[in-house]
């Protein structure tokens, strides 16, 4: 693990089973990710992936990049471009500090069809040897 250290990108296929799922789930029952009807209505040319499914998927990535004994201590994130059914996603990443304890903080930038859906740091504890 070294500062300037990049992940791996992560694909991930934007389905309306995922977008709903992923509101259901965290319990955000906004008809804008689940009815493409009202989502219309709304402005919206189809229902949209949620900042809790985001917020999710960052963590994910980053666990994933870490192993199962890394713990995240802090996302923070900020949402861009909508992310839409039939998008695809790509997460990608790098170390931009470390300290002498194993904590590291990530930049992470998620791209879709219609540009930046998120960016934002992410910090995570790794315990030494796991890595």
């Amino acid at each position: 693990m070294k500062v300037g250290e990049e992940l791996a990108p992560l694909e991930i296929a934007v389905t309306r089973t995922l977008i709903v799922a992923g509101a259901v789930a965290s319990r955000d029952y906004q008809d804008v990710h689940h009815d493409a009807e009202l989502a219309q209505q709304k402005g919206s040319p189809d229902i949209f992936m949620n900042i809790l499914t985001t917020n999710g998927l960052v963590g994910r990535y980053v666990t994933d990049h870490f192993g199962s004994s890394a713990v995240l201590r802090k996302v923070a994130i900020r949402l861009g471009a909508p992310n839409y059914p039939g998008d695809t996603m790509v997460l990608s990443g790098a170390i931009t500090a470390l300290d002498d304890a194993g904590t590291a903080e990530v930049t992470v930038v998620g791209a879709s069809g219609l540009g930046r859906h998120v960016t934002g740091t992410v910090t995570v504890s790794v315990p030494e040897g796991s890595a």
